[in-house]
């Protein structure tokens, strides 16, 4: 439990949430249902905020801490100069939870934060004595947390609803942050959000399907089952800011962790920033994902494992600036385990579509702006893969002979490094890549920055310019069913495409996080 100057702490762990306040009740049953969609409830300013949601009493005058907290969280004092009160979520959500906007109110969570317990593989039977979780959050509402055990878990079983708006972001962060000491290159401040589903996975998919299960890396969390359309919720427009936090060597926790997580949940507008680890990591799953900001991951930008098969449009991934060591990756994609046959394993087939990666500075060409391995049977259409100057970098690498042979394909990619493909692997690579459709392995970027770019410690280049404009793209309806036809590869076709902006930080001058 985390104290803030000297107000009293209610302690609300395992708080059961069995009612609702009569002002929400309506709201969280159609949410509960994964029906309606939720309604904003007016813009809000960091510290100041629009309409109550907390109850009757009058909303204080900007820069001035609400009074109180609303019923079901803990009054745990103010922070930020004593401008905002901090309402702690209780660590245990049992039943239905909204987290209001209200003015002068910021929210806290402490310790491993959990919606729901795991309601096991099979929706028709859900373990017996478990309980559903529904926590639905309001556009506009922060939420801080304060060290690298404090992350929110949502079970199998249970769902999230965080849907802001394009002027309203939902905001994940770090205590530092809200109290003005964080830097550009602050990172690994508290663990992340970790999404817990039943949809199918490679651990046991091809030999325990009804009762397979999983354990989410940096958790004690179950994932897994047979139900690819699992809902987990929905999370639209959200900023996830200075997470990713090792457990233990090779066990971290990631900005946003997707671990079994259906096609019936949706991503839409997130951006995972400063993640001291991987900005986002799938586990298998079905999940689909559109328009994602990867931007100053310390390790990959998107990193997917163990039988995922889903799909993924409109991505930007900038890596740290020159002078960064590190050897991650934008793409990390893999199909573990490798001790079951290529013929027979539940391999990972992510679909990508108007990706556009930019590979920081390395010193070695070890390094790779995408890498597939272990028989990861990738589709990358209508993307770039660009490293800064002077790096080492490889654009890409086929890492072994089951990855070359499973099927991964690229079409309508254009490539600019000052190396095509890392060498250990040049010939698997070259092989995959000349193989495909409309491929450039040797272009000449001409990515450029949003005007009026305000990081100088990331790299910011990726709107598209001439050349990447004058490759033709693919069919990107005929590889998934989820994305939309473009007639422009990579994320952002020009300076009039500005899907990314108003709802992310550190892109451009003015929208500092």
């Amino acid at each position: 439990m985390k104290f803030f100057c000297t107000d009293t702490v209610k302690t609300m762990t395992g708080f059961r949430l069995k009612t609702l306040l009569a002002v929400s009740a309506s709201a969280l049953i159609l949410a509960a249902c994964g029906s309606a969609e939720v309604a904003s409830p007016g813009e809000g300013d960091f510290g100041d905020g629009g309409g109550g949601g907390g109850g009757v009493t009058p909303p204080p005058a900007p820069g001035t801490p609400a009074a109180d907290c609303p019923a079901g969280f803990a009054n745990v004092g103010l922070i930020a100069g004593n401008t905002l009160r901090v309402c702690q979520l209780p660590q245990q959500i049992n039943g239905a939870l909204t987290v209001p906007l209200r003015a002068g109110t910021i929210y806290s969570i402490t310790g491993r934060t959990a919606v729901g317990t795991d309601r096991g593989v099979d929706p028709a039977a859900p373990i017996a004595g478990s309980e559903q979780g529904i926590l639905t959050i309001e556009a506009g509402v922060r939420i801080f947390a304060s060290g690298g055990s404090d992350y929110l878990l949502v079970n199998r079983g249970s769902q999230l609803f965080a849907e802001g708006t394009a002027t309203t972001p939902i905001v994940f962060t770090s205590r530092q942050n809200v109290e003005g000491t964080t830097t550009e290159s602050s990172q690994g401040q508290w663990g992340g959000i970790v999404l817990a589903g039943r949809a199918p996975t490679a651990n046991c998919q091809l030999t325990a399907p009804v009762t397979c299960t999983g354990t989410v890396e940096g958790t004690s969390a179950f994932f897994g089952g047979n139900t690819a359309s699992d809902n987990s919720g929905r999370l639209r427009y959200v900023q996830i800011k200075f997470s990713g936090f090792e457990i233990s060597t090779g066990n971290e926790l990631q900005g946003l962790t997707m671990a079994g997580v259906g096609s019936g949940t949706t991503v839409d507008h997130i951006q995972v920033y400063n993640s001291s680890d991987d900005g986002i990591e799938i586990f298998g799953g079905a999940v689909n994902l559109r328009h994602i900001v990867i931007n100053g991951a310390d390790d990959d930008g998107m990193d997917t494992d163990t039988g995922w098969r889903g799909g993924a449009q409109f991505g930007i991934v900038t890596q740290r600036a020159p002078g960064s060591t590190s050897r991650s990756a934008g793409f990390e994609f893999s199909s573990a385990p490798t001790s079951v046959p290529l013929a027979t394993r539940y391999v990972s087939q992510p679909k990508m579509a108007n990706w556009t990666l930019v590979g920081r500075n390395s010193p070695t060409d070890a390094h790779t702006v995408a890498h597939f391995d272990t028989g990861a049977d990738a589709t990358i259409i209508n993307s770039v893969f660009t490293s800064v100057a002077g790096s080492l970098a490889g654009c890409m690498a086929i890492n072994d002979a089951d990855t070359a042979t499973s099927g991964v394909a690229f079409n309508s990619v254009f490539m600019s490094c000052g190396i095509s493909y890392r060498p250990a692997n040049a010939v698997l690579s070259a092989a995959a890549f000349t193989a495909g459709t409309n491929n450039t392995a040797a272009g000449t970027s001409t990515l450029t920055a949003p005007a009026g770019t305000s990081l100088s410690n990331q790299v910011l280049t990726f709107v598209n310019g001439a050349n990447e404009n004058a490759v033709t793209p693919a069919n990107a309806p005929a590889v998934h069913s989820f994305f939309q036809a473009t007639t422009y590869i990579g994320a952002v076709q020009n300076a009039a495409d500005t899907w990314y902006q108003g709802w992310t930080c550190g892109l451009t001058a003015g929208a500092t996080c």
